[in-house]
């Protein structure tokens, strides 16, 4: 899997459960509701400030060594 901006969270978290510390880090802790598992990696970013280049890079670094 290859992680874009355009990737839904759910579907990250469905591949790799050990990737919610990424999300944890940024704030992101309401991982369970459901309606954050349906938003892209953008959308989730914008909210919670953080630079999705960034979040991008690191799950994706995290998922190659897998």
């Amino acid at each position: 899997m290859v992680v874009t901006k355009n990737t839904l969270i759910g579907d990250i978290l469905d591949f790799d459960q050990t990737t919610a510390s990424y999300f944890l880090e940024m704030g992101m802790h309401c991982l369970g509701c459901p309606s954050s598992r349906g938003e892209t990696i953008e959308q989730a970013c914008e909210v919670h400030g953080v630079s999705p280049d960034i979040l991008i890079e690191r799950i994706n670094a995290h998922l190659a060594k897998s």
